[in-house]
């Protein structure tokens, strides 16, 4: 069971694959939580772009050092049921989402709603994300990489070598 000194917080999401974006809200999730897991979503009717280990070996190489930073001990592990299911199960009393704008804010309020219905023990936390990384989605990185535009702006480093491998014109 988390302490008030083993806050314990889910970061959900696909991370197909991560983007600066998503790596801005671990390092804000960070700050807070001692523990932070952040759960893939592995969904049947998906066919991701990066397989599920490739998208573990990106979250732990690109998120590690932001967590050892902050003293935060950081996990990734997969699901594939319901999100506030998967918290339940590793303890968390915190979900962690991130929001763009009022169209992520609305969804992500419906969300925490109805996982609040399910799993009143576990809070949702909204993180705004920094203005730099708003526009930046896993999809439209997906679509520019595959088209062979520049994503390094958009994702770290490693991720965008892992894409422009995904890419290569033979």
């Amino acid at each position: 069971m988390t302490t008030a000194n083993n806050r314990l917080a889910v970061y959900p999401g696909t991370f197909d694959p991560i983007t600066n974006g998503h790596v801005d809200v671990v390092g804000k999730a960070v700050r807070f939580a001692d523990r932070l897991v952040i759960a893939v979503g592995i969904h049947p009717g998906k066919t991701p772009l990066f397989s599920v280990d490739e998208r573990l070996a990106m979250i732990n190489d690109v998120c590690a050092p932001l967590a050892r930073a902050a003293g935060c001990e950081l996990s990734a592990i997969t699901f594939a049921d319901l999100v506030v299911t998967a918290a339940q199960r590793t303890g968390a009393t915190m979900l962690v989402r991130g929001v763009r704008d009022s169209t992520d804010f609305d969804y992500e309020m419906q969300m925490a709603g109805m996982n609040a219905a399910m799993a009143p023990d576990i809070q949702t936390v909204f993180l705004p994300a920094a203005p730099a990384v708003r526009p930046i989605t896993a999809t439209l990185v997906r679509q520019i990489a595959g088209m062979g535009g520049d994503v390094s702006s958009f994702v770290p480093a490693p991720v965008a070598a892992r894409l422009k491998k995904k890419f290569v014109k033979i």
